[in-house]
């Protein structure tokens, strides 16, 4: 049997609102896909006080369209047009840490865009891309590791609301503490303190937000974690130019950015966007950086260039930028980035160039300081 739209919504037209409607009548269903035998859409609701009652709507339209021949799977988001309430306070444990905080990431934004620090955090390096694919998360982590392994206080952010790929990299799948429901004490991997969306969610969650609500999450990551006293914060920002980008460098005092893409062409064209959107929003960039440069073959040492070679150097060039480091493809990363162990930590010609990387970066921070 072929599915259709017209059999899914003839079918969600018996699944009953409280309000007496029928789920396919009221103007909630959103991006409805049928691949196969997979059916998937989004039930958006008003309001989160509505969205909260529509659990069973939910579980009753899963159960409804499973009965159709042919349905192998369902796949439902709930989520919620207006701003979430504030979270409500949770008491502390004996220990002093709290529970996993049960806040509601995703308000709306917060206050006027006047770029402000975060308390304790002397540094707050943004890691950007045109587009992803690029491995902007891969060099993050390994920076922040090799930053923390020359001695600096070292966080970690993963601002990529839809795709947190760095709890993952960092070897962490546990939420974090919080004494009140409201502050976030961060976790703690590899000398670096770590916060994701992706530890507040449950796991495989689809976060179908939109753009105030990712604004006020990234403020959220950003003030209510308790950073404590940082050399430096580094955020992982999502590919783009969007909305995460506008509300880092508008709400928050950054000091830099990073811009990671390989030498193929079409990145560097993307590449060439985020660079020009750091400068519209008046955030320095310190510097490129080319991964994925090269691949040499560990059995008979031949150097294959597979993105290209030399576009991020020319753009570096023609921007009067430095190009801070050229990382190669290499197998050991995605293994070790998949192991939740970064490459960093070792001591091989990769980890070599994320030591120099970091040390570079450390030195010119330093001297900015000294005044030279």
């Amino acid at each position: 049997m072929r599915l259709s739209e017209e059999t899914i919504l003839a079918r969600l037209g018996t699944v009953t609102l409280p309000d007496g409607r029928s789920l396919a009548d009221a103007d909630m269903l959103r991006a409805l896909r049928i691949e196969g035998g997979q059916v998937s859409f989004v039930i958006e609701a008003p309001d989160v006080s509505t969205a909260r009652r529509l659990g069973p709507v939910q579980a009753a339209a899963e159960k409804a369209l499973r009965a159709i021949e042919g349905v192998g799977e369902v796949k439902i988001v709930l989520t919620a047009h207006e701003e979430a309430k504030p979270p409500q306070q949770q008491p502390s444990n004996a220990a002093g840490q709290g529970a996993p905080p049960q806040l509601e990431i995703g308000r709306h934004p917060s206050g006027r865009p006047e770029p402000k620090p975060i308390p304790g955090v002397r540094r707050i390096l943004a890691i950007g891309s045109g587009k992803g694919g690029v491995g902007k998360s891969t060099v993050s982590s390994n920076l922040a590791v090799a930053m923390a392994r020359q001695g600096w206080r070292v966080g970690l952010l993963d601002a990529d609301i839809y795709g947190p790929s760095q709890p993952r990299m960092m070897g962490l799948d546990r939420p974090p503490m919080s004494p009140d429901g409201k502050a976030i004490i961060p976790l703690q991997a590899h000398g670096v303190k770590f916060m994701s969306i992706g530890l507040l969610l449950p796991k495989d969650e689809a976060v179908i937000w939109r753009g105030p609500m990712l604004m006020g999450a990234l403020q959220q990551l950003l003030q209510d974690v308790r950073w404590g006293d940082l050399d430096v914060l580094i955020v992982d920002m999502p590919p783009g130019t969007g909305d995460i980008q506008l509300t880092l460098c508008s709400y928050f005092d950054v000091t830099g950015a990073l811009v990671v893409s390989t030498p193929q062409d079409v990145a560097l064209l993307d590449a060439q966007k985020a660079l020009v959107a750091f400068e519209k929003l008046g955030t320095e960039v310190v510097g490129l950086i080319e991964n994925m440069s090269g691949y040499v073959c560990p059995n008979c040492g031949h150097e294959a260039h597979l993105f290209g070679h030399g576009g991020m150097r020319a753009e570096a060039d023609k921007r009067g930028l430095p190009l801070l480091a050229e990382i190669p493809l290499s197998l050991d990363v995605r293994v070790a980035s998949d192991a939740g162990k970064p490459v960093a930590l070792g001591d091989d010609a990769v980890a070599e160039i994320y030591g120099k990387l970091a040390a570079r970066l450390i030195h010119a921070a330093e001297r900015k300081v000294a005044g030279g």
